[in-house]
């Protein structure tokens, strides 16, 4: 696992999102109204909705697909839904948003 940049703060507005791909896959990043970032897979554990167009309130999301609403701290699907999405460690360094990813190995030559 390797701490790897994949944006910065200002890049993602109060109560948005936004989609990275990686080389593990498309994840959602999220910002909160309070400022917290969030890290997630992005497709709902439902229908694959991608999360990272659906609504933010408080440290969640709502799938913008079938309104399923995802838990940013622990990627568990909220209410009578049952499903749970893959979150991503992040860390601020300064204003970049670093995200801990399991990277390709490379070969050796």
């Amino acid at each position: 696992m390797s701490w790897v940049e994949i944006g910065t703060i200002n890049d993602i507005p109060r109560r948005g999102a936004r989609c990275v791909n990686t080389p593990n896959g498309k994840i959602a990043v999220f910002r909160t109204m309070e400022g917290q970032i969030f890290a997630i897979d992005d497709h709902c554990p439902h229908k694959g909705g991608p999360l990272s167009q659906g609504i933010v309130h408080g440290a969640s999301v709502t799938c913008p697909l079938h309104s399923w609403v995802i838990s940013l701290e622990t990627g568990k699907a909220l209410g009578a839904d049952e499903g749970c999405v893959k979150t991503i460690p992040i860390r601020l360094n300064g204003d970049s948003i670093m995200a801990e990813l399991e990277l390709p190995a490379v070969a050796a030559e």
